[in-house]
């Protein structure tokens, strides 16, 4: 991620009627300045496309502080199902064999998640067997909650 990114990634999320992420995205590139989460942004004839985060160690779910995690993973709708999004997950898996044997993820349950839930099942991704988390806590049998982005799976891949 270079700066300029920041404003091409948030009117990526604007032209498809989402809120612009300028904020979070300006965080995102101060974090990865400093070494703490790294940024790979996928470009296709000099516009941004989608883009991936890496986590050197996980922040919440069952694997804090224990295994990388591949965070915010989005590819912008005139640019899906043309291998963008396998290909920043191929990109941003080399780049964590080479400091761990595994990667974790957390991805949502609605249907809005469910291209992302094929891709990471395609690419060798499983259950980590902890069940749903809800708001960044493990969610106990018969607990209520709703189906929004807070609603996780986590998933793992290991390397070799």
């Amino acid at each position: 991620m270079i700066k300029s990114d920041i404003e091409s990634l948030s009117h990526g999320f604007m032209n498809q009627g989402w809120p612009g992420r300028e904020e979070i995205l300006a965080r995102y590139f101060l974090e990865q300045e400093s070494g703490e989460r790294e940024v790979l942004v996928a470009e296709i004839d000099g516009a941004v496309a989608g883009y991936v985060t890496i986590l050197p160690s996980a922040k919440h779910g069952p694997f804090v502080e224990v295994y990388p995690e591949l965070s915010d993973f989005n590819v912008f709708e005139p640019f899906r199902n043309q291998g963008i999004g396998n290909q920043l997950l191929e990109e941003a898996e080399k780049r964590v064999k080479l400091v761990s044997d595994k990667v974790t993820l957390g991805v949502g349950l609605h249907s809005g998640y469910g291209p992302a839930q094929r891709l990471y099942i395609k690419r060798g991704y499983i259950p980590d067997g902890a069940g749903v988390w809800y708001r960044n806590q493990p969610l106990e049998m018969n607990a209520t909650s709703q189906n929004n982005d807070d609603l996780v799976l986590y998933l793992v891949k290991e390397f070799g």
